[in-house]
């Protein structure tokens, strides 16, 4: 049996201080869904589903119901879940009709296609039993506040379950005022997300285009197979240099510790594990500099 051990995302981008604390308790609640499947036996696969259902339904957050809107005043959601034990993906791309876009990933992940686009994801789902929204309901009230909007970025997810298998997460509602179709990294393997049970798994959130450029997620489980979790998370991040923008990541190695890095003013997180005692959330990487990490948070 492994140490089971979660951890999410809430985006990389600038936090107003007085949201500070709702990015905290939004991750700490979401980590803690995850923790409750993974701590009863359940797969990573699952409980990334759980983490991230819990943010996509927390409007302070780009993904689900927090969704900012396009250039049309629509919402347009990505989203993917990628399972190590046998590299399968499932994504959604440009869905507006799915009120958890993360659920209709897994729902694709054991199914031939990779990536399923607007409405033949919708279709797709619905063929599968998925009740379908209309799509006026996934606009939160304060999406129609740009200056609110702006505040977010995508969500995202990894764990590591009891027997050692690792997957990985994201969803968002991407960039406000987009053109619509926009796609960026987030359902992307390679780009946005990946896991790998022989090596670990990884979310990241940023400015996609520059993430989708470098391949970051590529870059970070190269690096992973060498480097502790957090150096990994680092190197990846340097790949931006090339082309600039704003990242972090979230990762879990094999062994089951954790690396973040996030070159943007602050990163949302939250974390647990079989060793804790209870979830953590933070708003920056150096507020995760705590004893009981040890050993937990490399670096």
């Amino acid at each position: 049996m492994h140490d089971w051990a979660i951890i999410v995302h809430g985006g990389a981008k600038t936090i107003d201080p007085a949201l500070h604390a709702r990015n905290r308790g939004g991750c700490r609640a979401a980590a803690a869904a995850g923790a409750t499947v993974l701590r009863y036996g359940g797969c990573a696969v699952a409980a990334v589903e759980a983490a991230i259902r819990v943010l996509e339904d927390d409007d302070i957050f780009n993904a689900g119901f927090g969704s900012v809107l396009n250039a049309d005043g629509e919402v347009e959601m990505d989203a993917a879940i990628m399972d190590g034990r046998d590299l399968s993906v499932g994504g959604v791309t440009g869905v507006r009709r799915i009120r958890n876009p993360i659920a209709a990933a897994r729902m694709i992940l054991p199914a031939r296609p990779v990536l399923l686009a607007a409405e033949g994801a919708e279709r797709f789902v619905a063929g599968q039993g998925m009740a379908l929204c209309d799509p006026a309901g996934m606009i939160a009230p304060g999406r129609m506040a740009s200056e609110y909007a702006k505040a977010h970025d995508t969500v995202g997810c990894v764990a590591i379950d009891a027997q050692g298998h690792v997957a990985s997460g994201t969803s968002t509602g991407g960039l406000p005022g987009k053109h619509p179709g926009r796609i960026g990294d987030s359902p992307l393997p390679g780009c946005g997300l990946y896991a790998d049970d022989g090596v670990g798994g990884v979310s990241l959130s940023g400015d996609g285009e520059m993430i989708i450029r470098a391949t970051v997620a590529a870059h970070i489980m190269r690096a992973l197979r060498s480097q502790p979790p957090c150096a990994a998370a680092g190197t990846g991040l340097d790949e931006m240099a090339r082309v600039g923008g704003d990242a972090g990541a979230i990762l879990i190695d094999r062994r089951g510790r954790f690396g973040i890095a996030h070159n943007s003013d602050h990163f949302a997180v939250g974390l647990h594990a079989a060793r804790l005692a209870e979830p953590l959330g933070a708003v920056h990487r150096r507020e995760l500099e705590r004893p009981e990490l040890e050993g937990l948070l490399d670096g």
